[in-house]
């Protein structure tokens, strides 16, 4: 047996396996890491303690919707029991989303807006599918969900893709 080296990566790099697996099978569009030069973030205009501040997840609403296909808005108040995520590819083994605040954490936000450190959390949180195209996350997901942003005067979004 090998001598485990630091300096080398320990983990399946499932991107590197997955356009493997596509390019053996005859697929000519290799996938490639997103990558952008004019990277769509700006600069916040007024301090975090002024802010509006909204979260965005990839977990599904119910379970019959637990392929999340569409962007979606549900309100915040109160924070949602429980959301569904079991239609995504994890090791269930070693971990699991029961504490919905884990990976929602819209009750830390309402304290962080008790404690002056943001301004306001957003009435409503965000759903956008996992996808693995990045020309319907470029072109359809993200102008969806930033339409609502702005419906709801959202000065700071944090996505927590599961």
């Amino acid at each position: 047996m090998d001598e485990f080296d630091p300096s080398h990566r320990t983990f399946v790099s499932y991107i590197d396996k997955s356009r493997e697996y596509y390019l053996a099978r005859g697929y000519g569009n290799p996938y490639r890491w997103a990558h952008h030069e004019d990277v769509p973030f700006a600069p916040l205009t007024k301090s975090l303690g002024q802010s509006r501040v909204a979260l965005i997840t990839t977990a599904a609403l119910t379970e019959e919707d637990r392929s999340v296909t569409e962007v979606y808005a549900a309100p915040a108040s109160p924070p949602p029991a429980v959301l569904f995520t079991d239609h995504r590819s994890w090791h269930k083994e070693a971990t699991h989303t029961r504490d919905v605040e884990s990976f929602l954490p819209i009750r830390r936000l309402e304290e962080f807006a008790t404690l002056a450190r943001i301004g306001t959390p957003s009435p409503r949180f965000y759903g956008v599918p996992t996808d693995f195209s990045q020309r319907r996350t470029v072109d359809k997901y993200a102008p969806a969900v930033l339409d609502l942003c702005r419906a709801d005067a959202v000065d700071v979004a944090l996505l927590f893709p599961l």
